[in-house]
């Protein structure tokens, strides 16, 4: 459907060094469901892709974390590419701009090695089941998540990938938890229709 996001608003996080189709992959297929989304990073400018090993095309930013709130957003992507989430993890401004989708329990999605910056928020894998790159099954483990191996992961609003052969079945599962809202806010809903 065309605009089954229509008047969502969705924040991509990311900085150079991002897997290519795990950005632009996701940031098409919300825009045709109708989703006003922004590439926001560190710094302004552009940032810089990967395709796998090799350099790929940069993105524009739309906003720097400094300038965008995460109040005015009703979702967010986490893309992977080592690089990219190992280095917003140490980026206080891009974890606690993350820890408002987690204390809103707005829908998330991480895909590949994206799931590594939901480790710097402590206690929130607990518990939740996740998948990612094989290689950060450890480090999800040890904060606490069920890492299982699947093509696609959906848990409490929480939608999580392996890579980028999985973004058909990702961007499908992330539109529907954005389009159904908040977690808690469903499940008052369902709770009151039984």
């Amino acid at each position: 459907m065309a605009n089954e996001l229509a008047g969502k608003k969705v924040a991509i996080v990311a900085t150079d060094r991002f897997e290519q189709s795990e950005l632009e992959k996701p940031l098409e297929a919300l825009r045709q469901a109708g989703a006003e989304v922004h590439v926001i990073a560190p710094h302004d400018g552009e940032i810089q892709g990967m395709e796998h090993d090799d350099p790929g095309r940069p993105v524009k930013v739309d906003r720097t974390l400094a300038d965008a709130k995460p109040e005015e957003y009703d979702a967010l992507v986490l893309p992977g590419g080592v690089a990219n989430p190992d280095r917003l993890r140490v980026d206080k401004n891009a974890v606690e701009f993350v820890r408002h989708f987690v204390d809103a329990k707005k829908p998330i999605g991480a895909i590949c090695h994206g799931p590594w910056t939901l480790t710097e928020i402590e206690g929130f894998l607990k518990g939740r089941t996740v998948t990612s790159w094989p290689s950060l099954r450890t480090d999800l483990r040890n904060a606490g998540a069920n890492w299982v191996d699947r093509e696609v992961v959906t848990d409490q609003g929480l939608v999580t990938s392996r890579k980028p052969d999985d973004l058909p079945a990702f961007n499908k599962k992330l539109i529907e938890e954005i389009r159904e809202g908040r977690h808690d806010q469903r499940r008052a809903q369902r709770a009151a229709a039984e």
